[in-house]
């Protein structure tokens, strides 16, 4: 088998694609053949070191595929069956890979490998943001920084089927009208905020923010917020937020802030069938609709990284392992 991986920490020319003997699952462990990969921000954050992980490793946490074996005790999944997984532990840049059967849904067929690939990860992290973390109710009004952007755009389409009024922010009007498309309510400059997100709701503010830009968007985010407002950093796009002064929450409204992570909320069995079940339902009624933006091949992996921390990307990025036709 291929695989991407990492000796080091640092830039994305420190991932390396090499061969490496093909594993066989042990108990309760699959081994999954991909089709497609899914590119997430989390990926850069493994391979810069802003999330630490035991090196040598594999980099990537989201595919769609095929299982080829299963081990002792698993019994949800079987050769043959066509599968997505997100996975805590890094390594889905590879054309095959083992891993705790525990993250393996089977798709319907009716849902191709890409579409999977494209949205699993980022439908169940949109999933927890709306309905467990922001608990986003019919007439908030919610600030949605980087609205074109894979997570941005099925975040957009979860909000609308919720009954919020989505106030989008892009760099470009070429990702304004992706964030129109998704289903944006108006969509701003990052500049225009948050005055104009004021003068779109008389003043007041909105009920939540829901950022995954990070440290370029906290102040502007804050600023947005209504009195009592909700800011939900859930990503570091920009870099990270450093710390700041407590006193400042108070001083611009009593604000809420929280930093929650995708595994938190998808921590046990309950939880995971429960946030899964949920995608499934917003799929089935042709609420959330992936935009693929870019395709690479596995081999330029290295270009992928590039392209998504030069904010060149749109809607979702996926890698193709050569030797495969999905």
């Amino acid at each position: 088998m291929k695989a991407i991986r990492i000796e080091k920490t640092g830039g994305p020319g420190e991932m390396r694609l090499v061969d490496v003997a093909t594993p066989q699952p042990g108990a309760g462990e699959a081994l999954v053949r991909h089709h497609v990969i899914g590119v997430n921000f989390i990926d850069t954050y493994h391979r810069s070191g802003l999330y630490p992980m035991q090196l040598p490793s594999g980099i990537g946490v989201e595919a769609a595929g095929v299982v080829e074996a299963v081990g002792e005790g698993v019994t949800h999944v079987a050769p043959g069956d066509r599968v997505v997984y997100f996975a805590a532990t890094p390594g889905s840049y590879a054309t095959h890979r083992v891993l705790d059967a525990k993250w393996l849904v089977k798709l319907p067929d009716d849902l191709s490998d890409e579409i999977a690939a494209a949205m699993w990860l980022k439908a169940c992290t949109v999933e927890f943001l709306v309905e467990r973390c922001a608990r986003v109710q019919p007439g908030d009004t919610v600030l949605v920084p980087a609205a074109a952007g894979g997570v941005g755009i099925l975040l957009t389409q979860w909000l609308k089927s919720a009954g919020a009024t989505v106030i989008g922010t892009t760099s470009t009007p070429e990702k304004a009208e992706i964030a129109r498309a998704a289903g944006c309510d108006h969509v701003l400059n990052y500049a225009d905020a948050p005055k104009a997100v004021r003068d779109l709701t008389g003043g007041k503010g909105v009920d939540c923010s829901i950022d995954g830009v990070g440290q370029d968007t906290f102040e502007s985010s804050l600023d947005s917020l209504k009195m009592r407002g909700l800011h939900i950093s859930f990503g570091n796009a920009s870099g990270p937020v450093s710390a700041f002064n407590l006193g400042i929450l108070a001083g611009k409204g009593s604000l809420f802030v929280t930093r929650p992570t995708l595994f938190h909320y998808y921590a046990t069995p309950a939880d995971f069938a429960a946030g899964t079940g949920a995608v499934f339902e917003k799929l089935r009624a042709g609420v959330l609709n992936a935009h693929i933006g870019q395709r690479f091949a596995l081999a330029d992996a290295v270009a992928a990284h590039k392209a998504l921390e030069a904010r060149a990307t749109t809607g979702s990025t996926l890698l193709i392992p050569q030797d495969v036709n999905p």
